[in-house]
């Protein structure tokens, strides 16, 4: 069976439409059978009716040109019958049953049909000038007189009937799947984190109905998505004024140096913990996709990680321009980098190429890895890992919010085993 909605209605449409094609065509051939043998047999014996007529009127020397007429105008032929005449019987069909007996009652109970006689195919009908006669002659009538096809009258208007009906089948079936296909394109962009294009609210009543919750779901959820950024962002500032005036307080008032230092880190993982909550709460931040310079974008990350210290080995000779949002990308390749360098160590090396309408960028480390069963589960939202690659000091964050921005460009995060220890982080996008 097809997938699709569409290909399975139409195919289901199409199925009604010729079995109930077949179905007429073959209770009208069954009707039609009994009035065409009853036709067939009217003209045959009508045939001989007027044979007879003719040899008992005409004079018997004008009864070879009469025979002569006949054959040239009409295609009857007149033989006389010989006992050892070779007989084909007509087909044991309904017809032909249908069709000898009205002409054995029309002409005798000694009246003879066959298909061929000595091998000389026809309509032939024995037939005697006189019931005490004892000479029997055969009438021979063209066989497509009295055995018309009913295919050639019928089956080409029912092929053109079966190719309007599937016409209408498939545009029935685009009409019912047309809006459900556009609303799936919809629930994709809201499960990647976009605002859809509200839903055309036509077309029959349970699909308008449908439609509308589409939209006031799709509405509600925009709605909901940007109340928390807005509750988030207002937290973000509330609290980090106060944190700013205790920073400055322990820089001033704090006169050991370690426990200044310490309060200082404390105050800053609170800043960092705050910024990751922010950066999952508004992942998209209503940046619109533009054609952006991937190297130059990656390459700049790269700057800026060598520049606190952080030596990347770089490989951007695959990839050029693509359509993206640039900030949630730079964002996503800075928290696998984290990372790496957080939970990894060794060499860390960051690499861009582009396969089969898909950029793909890697971030490798040399670290403990991940267990493989434990991928999925990290990219949940506050998830950690109880061991060696991970701290308390994480909020469990930094994957979802690559996995969000991924999604959100039609592709996925991948934490795959690094060939040379360690993992391998892949940031997969979808090349427009």
């Amino acid at each position: 069976m097809p997938r699709s909605l569409l290909a399975r209605t139409f195919l289901l449409l199409a199925l009604l439409v010729l079995s109930s094609t077949a179905g007429w065509l073959a209770l009208f051939s069954h009707i039609d059978v009994e009035p065409r043998a009853r036709e067939s047999a009217n003209m045959a014996t009508s045939a001989v009716n007027l044979i007879r007529a003719s040899l008992f009127a005409a004079a018997p020397d004008k009864r070879p040109g009469l025979f002569a007429e006949f054959s040239s105008r009409e295609g009857i032929r007149l033989l006389p019958a010989e006992p050892q005449d070779r007989l084909l019987p007509m087909p044991d069909s309904r017809f032909h049953q249908l069709m000898r007996e009205a002409v054995v009652a029309r002409l005798g109970p000694a009246t003879r049909i066959a298909a061929e006689v000595n091998d000389e195919p026809g309509f032939w009908i024995s037939f005697r000038l006189d019931e005490r006669d004892e000479d029997e002659y055969w009438l021979v009538l063209p066989r497509e007189r009295v055995s018309r096809s009913f295919a050639t009258r019928w089956l080409s208007w029912a092929a053109l009937a079966v190719a309007l009906a599937l016409l209408v089948a498939w545009l029935i079936a685009s009409r019912i799947t047309r809006p459900l296909k556009a609303m799936a394109s919809s629930a994709q962009a809201v499960g990647r984190g976009q605002t859809p294009s509200p839903l055309p609210e036509d077309g029959a009543e349970e699909m308008r109905a449908l439609a509308s919750a589409f939209n006031t779901m799709a509405s509600d959820l925009a709605r909901h998505e940007k109340d928390r950024s807005e509750v988030l962002a207002g937290i973000s500032h509330d609290l980090r004024t106060p944190l700013t005036r205790l920073r400055l307080e322990a820089e001033m008032s704090v006169a050991d140096e370690s426990a200044r230092q310490g309060i200082v880190a404390d105050i800053e993982q609170m800043e960092a913990v705050i910024s990751q909550f922010m950066d999952y709460a508004r992942t998209e931040s209503g940046e619109a996709p533009e054609a952006t310079n991937l190297a130059a974008l990656l390459a700049a990350i790269g700057e800026r990680q060598a520049a606190i210290g952080r030596g990347l080995k770089i490989d951007l000779d695959g990839v050029s321009t693509a359509s993206v949002r640039p900030r949630a990308i730079s964002r996503a390749v800075v928290n696998l980098l984290d990372n790496a360098w957080k939970y990894g160590g060794g060499a860390i090396s960051l690499k861009a190429v582009a396969v089969d309408r898909e950029i793909r960028i890697e971030i490798a480390d040399c670290g403990p890895g991940i267990p493989e069963g434990e991928t999925e589960r990290l990219k949940r939202p506050f998830t950690r890992l109880e061991n060696a690659r991970t701290d308390a000091s994480g909020t469990g964050l930094g994957l979802a919010i690559v996995e969000r921005i991924a999604q959100l460009h039609g592709g996925r995060l991948e934490l795959l085993a690094n060939p040379g220890g360690g993992l391998l982080a892949r940031l997969i996008l979808r090349a427009d």
